[in-house]
């Protein structure tokens, strides 16, 4: 391949929804909420993840089939693949595999028509516009025309889900969405460094003041009563100061096994962006 242009095989195959591969490099909330609008849109989505994802809203996360061997989310199941060769059966039967493949070494063996980078790091970790002949990145950390051809805003408000083709995407505040007033309150926060483990499952009442889960041999208190709305898996290892968990103030345990607005509307962005770049090619 000669810059970032698409080979003879991939030009033809640009075409239906059902002939083109979309890898996206993250199955955490906002990457599943993706691959879930992707694959309803008829594109063939296969999703690479880290060995042990931090995943918070585990029930909405494609990521969780790394722990749980599978998960649905909203009618689309996602299988984890132990080998390469499952991919295109998976595939054949409308499920999406999951690769635990965090250095992307399984890139070149697949040749994705689109890849989307969803690791939501804040930063670039390696992807180049070169990757392959559609490359889109999620909030910061990119540059489209420099190092991904097109950037979705992540950040709330209103330009969220926009397809940016010239230049960046909001910086990160560090704040969390505003949820009926509530920010940094809403969050479950690691007291300290070690092993993670939790008391309550998603969806169940949480009351302020109620320890949701342990850190080593120290509590996490909940700051304000609501639902569960995620929560980490059990012996992950965390740092002090580490997002462990989700209370939706709401109190609605529905919303926490249904895809977000949020994730939906950069859901649509990406679809938005694939469709244009694909017509502009």
């Amino acid at each position: 391949m000669q810059g970032n242009k698409p080979s003879a095989r991939r030009r033809e195959s640009m075409g239906k929804p059902e002939e083109i591969l979309v890898l996206i490099r993250g199955g955490g909330d906002l990457g599943s909420g993706v691959a879930h609008r992707l694959h309803r849109a008829g594109f063939k989505v296969v999703i690479l993840e880290l060995l042990q994802p931090l995943v918070i809203r585990r029930t909405v996360s494609f990521a969780s089939a790394v722990y749980e061997g599978h998960i649905t989310v909203e009618g689309v199941e996602a299988r984890l693949v132990h080998d390469s060769a499952e991919i295109e059966d998976l595939l054949a039967q409308g499920i999406v595999p999951v690769i635990v493949d965090p250095e992307g070494a399984s890139i070149p063996f697949l040749k994705p028509e689109v890849i989307v980078d969803a690791r939501m790091a804040k930063r670039n970790l390696g992807t180049t516009i070169t990757d392959a002949p559609i490359v889109i990145g999620l909030g910061p950390g990119f540059t489209a025309g420099q190092d991904v051809h097109a950037v979705i805003e992540t950040a709330r408000g209103h330009n969220l889900g926009r397809v940016i083709l010239r230049g960046s995407a909001e910086a990160d505040t560090h704040i969390p969405g505003l949820v009926q007033g509530y920010g940094r309150e809403r969050v479950l926060w690691a007291p300290c460094a070690g092993l993670f483990h939790g008391l309550l499952h998603i969806g169940e009442r949480v009351e302020a003041g109620q320890a949701v889960a342990y850190v080593a041999d120290q509590p996490v208190l909940a700051s304000i009563s609501g639902v569960l709305r995620g929560i980490l898996h059990d012996n992950v290892p965390v740092r002090e100061g580490q997002k462990v968990g989700d209370v939706d103030p709401r109190g609605v345990a529905e919303y926490c096994f249904t895809i977000s607005d949020k994730s939906r509307a950069i859901g649509g962005g990406v679809l938005e962006a694939i469709l244009y770049l694909l017509r502009k090619r």
